[in-house]
């Protein structure tokens, strides 16, 4: 298939391009960086330039997709002012899912996040009712980035309301890669009182993008919110008994896959996606949240 996938050149975009092109889909990947005018290495991925705010540009890189995978976005609101973040961000999916309808897109797989219940960047306290989270916890965004994400799956609902086209929307937990699983979860394998928003959470890029490719494969109808977090904990940690002792009655505790459960559920993708996860921090660090070798 013919797959555009949007902000090719995040740490998401990247790994689900090369993902795309080993599945063997013909991919045309596009971003804000400038292109290149060397030879490319045989693989690679075609690619365009495009500032998704702008409804032509938008027009222009999905032309002849069958399938869209939206995954750019500024990725949170701390670095921009509040306005250019919600202006980015809704625009930009805006446009890229008029563009995909007008043009008979088939599938749309639409990056949410799981900050859509209200994690991570609230002005005002915030802790989950239940634990793991899953896709029936409501929502309750405060900041700028969490609203565009609630309202990018608004817009993907509409779609399906109006058009023919099926849509996916993944909500991530916190994207790790080689890269950086030492600078952000070492603190918290080492001493679980490093408490994050979103309950020690974490997913592996590459498994998400293994995510990604089933849900641009998958013929699911209508539109589809699925949890895309490792299914174990940061640390490896007996989840119930962490959850109170960090939190008391606070977070309602529900029935747990697994001792070392995640904070947030991907059971419905698995079931529902046929997502499988193959990989965990302890692939990338020892038990002190150290790096170890990769070969």
């Amino acid at each position: 298939m013919k797959i555009v996938v949007t902000g090719a050149h995040g740490k998401v975009g990247r790994a689900a391009t090369q993902a795309l092109l080993d599945a063997g889909h013909d991919v045309l990947a596009t971003d804000l960086t400038r292109p290149g005018f060397e030879r490319k290495p045989d693989g690679s991925a075609d690619y365009r330039m495009a500032d998704l705010t702008d409804a032509g540009d938008a027009f222009a890189v999905i032309r002849g997709a069958d399938v869209v995978v939206h995954t750019a976005a500024i990725p949170e609101p701390t670095g921009n002012p509040p306005h250019v973040v919600f202006q980015t961000n809704i625009m930009a999916t805006f446009n890229v899912i008029e563009a995909a309808i007008r043009f008979g897109v088939k599938r749309f797989v639409n990056i949410s996040s799981e900050t859509v219940p209200g994690f991570f960047f609230p002005e005002r306290p915030f802790l989950p009712d239940y634990a793991p989270v899953d896709e029936l916890h409501p929502a309750h965004p405060q900041d700028p980035y969490a609203l565009t994400k609630l309202f990018g799956e608004q817009l993907m609902d509409a779609a399906v309301q109006r058009s023919d086209i099926r849509a996916i929307s993944l909500r991530p937990s916190w994207v790790q890669f080689e890269g950086n699983y030492e600078q952000n979860l070492g603190p918290q394998i080492r001493d679980a009182a490093v408490l994050s928003p979103n309950l020690w959470s974490y997913i592996d890029a590459y498994d998400l993008a293994d995510a990604i490719v089933l849900a641009a494969e998958s013929d699911l109808p209508g539109h589809e919110v699925f949890y895309i977090a490792s299914p174990d904990n940061v640390g490896g940690r007996d989840f119930a008994a962490i959850l109170t002792e960090y939190y008391g009655d606070q977070i309602e505790l529900r029935p747990l896959d697994r001792t070392d459960a995640s904070g947030i559920s991907s059971r419905k993708a698995m079931d529902v996606l046929g997502w499988s996860p193959k990989r965990s921090w302890r692939d990338y660090l020892d038990e002190q949240g150290r790096a170890l070798p990769q070969g």
